[in-house]
């Protein structure tokens, strides 16, 4: 049923729980994973230009260092580090890979700056034709506040 699951990944720390849920899901279904995260161009791009290589090079560490995290909680992870907008090229690595589920986090490393879902979290969800699996971070102890 589920065969291919993607894992999006902007390195921070909100992402983690959405992380352990999505290698659960794969392992029950003994599906590959593919460890994914997106250097993002127009970051990049509307930094002063004196900064854009050493930002560029600190974000592509911080992807390799999620990536390495994600590959040693389980076994035989696909990982890749690509470059360009996040919403697009998560969408696009999930097609090309005949990925059947995306997960990802719904806060980055911008934090709460969106009422509901991270921006690129709600990108992917309305963009992406495979279905996307989005997981919040628990409270700090790791329970939900009561209703």
């Amino acid at each position: 049923m589920f065969d291919t699951v993607v894992i999006a990944t902007d390195g921070s720390e909100s992402v983690d729980r959405a992380v352990s849920v999505a290698l659960d899901f794969a392992a029950r279904f003994d599906a590959t994973v593919h460890a994914l995260y997106v250097v993002d161009s127009t970051e990049v791009d509307s930094s002063p230009g004196e900064l854009q290589e050493d930002l560029h090079d600190a974000l592509e560490r911080q992807g390799e260092r999620a990536l390495e995290r994600i590959d040693a909680a389980a076994d035989d992870v696909v990982t890749s580090v690509r470059e360009g907008r996040p919403v697009a090229e998560v969408c696009a690595y999930a097609l090309e890979h005949d990925a059947d589920v995306v997960a990802t986090g719904t806060r980055g490393r911008h934090g709460e700056n969106r009422l509901l879902l991270g921006s690129v979290a709600e990108g992917v969800v309305r963009t992406c034709s495979v279905p996307v699996l989005t997981v919040r971070q628990l409270d700090d102890g790791g329970e939900t506040a009561p209703a």
